[in-house]
């Protein structure tokens, strides 16, 4: 029996895709396989094909299969052959084959005309021996989940996506119209936009909206509300319409289940929960691969029955974590598209809701934590790829949304600060401001003023205060940080060091080189009792005293101090050292302004 008509069905893209594949009577397309993620209504799509292939007279026999078991087409088959033949309902296996073989073609005269619709096919196995014959008289139409190469291989691939935005709106305005209800057009599309233009989620919050008389700017606010599950925001089960058995919630359970199953089995559950945590429009593949990743695979892989590892778990590896994407693509609960690295994985913003809900606190913190890691993990130091670093900001944003408290226990995670260096990198200074001022009051809320890491968010917001052009604004702004370094960490702390050093910059910045010359000989004889003459941090004391000192008016006396610091950089760190290639550099510019332009060359 076909299933009833959805209310305020839509005449999307992927009918006309069907119509015209079988255009010229029949004989284009014998097969057509309607593949696409649960809930974008393929089975829909399929019934609305059926019911015009039936009514315009263009088959004889309609057999509609409820196909998520082998048996269940089976017992379809033997019943169609009970009816279209007579056959012995007492002795299905010989009624299966008598019915596959009165659909083998015939003279054209005897050809009866017929339509065989597979709906939701759980696994292409379920199928073997079972398909159709392909010939000219007859058709097959299929919809899955599955991407498997079995299953194309008998026919045409039709991918079923979600509706457009247009389509989504105009479904939403239907639904709601024929309950007199009237909403705004744009407050729609926002709607829409939330539920990501997924058919199922689209007509479940239609009723939700009517029965609970909610208009959708409310109903975004609790979808927005973490601390509400995406269940009680969605009509109760004996509530769905259109005769539909699942909750969107519940709506991938089943193919979870069986992409469990497929090899390398146990890994695409904890595959998917960490995917949820992260951008739903594309996740580097060098995040789902790295050790951080590989350990919480590994941590977490399903056991048969559910039961736990008697001993610790072995090792899962890059090729398996791959393999776990690959089960999961195939399951369609992600796209995986490997020949775009930076967006490897794309997961519906739905999905990744329904695997994120469920999850205990402390589960779901844990997993925000591993996600950290990955990002800073996949991240390099040195960001040559714009692209890859883009993606890792975009990852990062979306995990803050989903779990920001969680980035902040037992401390400011390293990924909320790499993403601020990121857009300083990059040159979005403006933008590198504002993150570090957000991440600086978060810091300040969930740890307090004086914790390390809020003292180090508001250094970073002070530097990129400097750097987007407000050096009076970094200088009275890192003042303020060493008071407070100085009282919390000590005068001797590296870090108030560090935040010496940076006041003496920004205040030379700001145009008081005199002054900065005079802070950097401070902490110059600071740096050589704490660290001692050769540490790093006391030669580049050195180096920003002479720069200073030439600034100021004394480019002779930088230049002798230049000479001097070029000697301890060549005994300390080698002639082909940066920062000894640095220091030749400035000791020939200060030669230069000193009067010395042969000695500049």
């Amino acid at each position: 029996m076909l299933p009833v008509r959805a209310g305020c069905f839509q005449d999307r893209a992927a009918v006309s895709a069907l119509r015209e594949a079988v255009a010229g009577g029949g004989t284009a397309v014998v097969c057509q396989v309607l593949a696409g993620m649960g809930g974008v209504g393929k089975t829909q799509l399929a019934a609305d094909h059926a019911r015009h292939a039936w009514s315009d007279n263009e088959v004889d026999l309609l057999v509609w299969v409820t196909a998520a078991t082998r048996h269940a087409v089976i017992d379809a088959y033997a019943q169609a052959a009970v009816d279209v033949l007579a056959a012995d309902p007492a002795d299905p296996e010989r009624a299966v084959k008598a019915f596959l073989a009165w659909l083998e073609p015939k003279p054209a005269p005897q050809a009866p005309r017929w339509l065989i619709v597979l709906d939701d096919v759980a696994d292409p196995h379920d199928l073997e021996g079972l398909w159709p014959p392909a010939h000219s008289h007859g058709r097959t139409l299929v919809t899955t989940r599955r991407r498997d190469a079995a299953l194309a291989s008998h026919g045409r691939l039709v991918p079923v996506g979600l509706f457009t935005p247009a389509e989504a709106t105009a479904y939403l305005q239907q639904a709601l119209a024929a309950h007199g209800r009237r909403e705004s057009a744009a407050d729609l599309a926002a709607l829409a936009d939330d539920l990501g233009h997924l058919p199922l989620a689209l007509s479940q919050a239609a009723p939700y909206l009517i029965d609970t008389h909610l208009d959708a700017a409310t109903y975004r606010n609790r979808l927005a509300d973490r601390a509400r599950q995406l269940p009680d925001l969605l009509p109760e089960p004996g509530a769905l319409p259109d005769d539909q058995l699942l909750t969107v919630a519940a709506a991938w359970s089943l193919s979870l289940d069986r992409a469990d199953q497929i090899r390398p089995a146990g890994l695409a559950r904890p595959m998917l929960q960490l995917a949820a945590m992260l951008d739903p429009n594309g996740i580097p593949e060098e995040v789902l691969t790295c050790d951080q990743a590989l350990a919480h695979l590994a941590a977490h892989r399903a056991t048969p029955n559910g039961d736990s590892p008697a001993q610790e778990p072995p090792a899962v590896t890059a090729e398996e974590a791959v393999g776990a994407q690959r089960a999961l693509h195939r399951l369609s609960l992600i796209d995986h598209t490997p020949d775009t690295p930076h967006q490897a994985v794309r997961v519906h913003q739905l999905i990744q809701r329904a695997i994120r809900d469920p999850l205990a606190p402390d589960r779901y913190d844990q997993l925000a934590r591993t996600a950290a890691d990955a990002l800073t993990a996949a991240w390099p130091e040195t960001e040559r790829d714009i692209d890859l670093a883009g993606a890792l900001r975009a990852n990062t944003t979306a995990l803050t949304i989903c779990a920001e408290d969680a980035l902040y226990r037992p401390g400011a995670h390293r990924a909320l600060y790499r993403t601020g260096e990121s857009l300083g990198g990059v040159g979005q200074a403006a933008a590198a401001v504002e993150h570090f001022h957000h991440l600086t009051d978060t810091a300040d809320h969930h740890l307090g003023p004086d914790h390390p890491d809020t003292l180090t968010a508001r250094a970073h917001l002070a530097h990129w205060r400097g750097q987007v052009g407000d050096p009076a604004g970094a200088a009275e702004a890192f003042a303020a940080l060493l008071k407070d370094r100085v009282r919390v960490l000590g005068p001797d702390h590296p870090q108030t060091l560090t935040a010496r050093n940076n006041l003496a910059h920004w205040r030379g910045e700001a145009g008081d080189p005199a002054g900065a010359a005079e802070a950097f000989a401070a902490l110059l004889k600071d740096r050589v009792r704490v660290l001692g003459p050769d540490h790093p941090q006391t030669l580049t004391a050195r180096n920003n005293l002479a720069h200073w000192r030439g600034e100021a008016g004394d480019p002779a006396g930088a230049a002798e101090a230049f000479a001097a610091l070029l000697k301890d950089h060549l005994r300390v760190l080698g002639p082909d050292h940066p920062e000894t290639l640095t220091a030749r550099n400035d000791l020939a510019h200060w030669r230069g302004e000193a009067g010395d332009p042969a000695g500049e060359r």
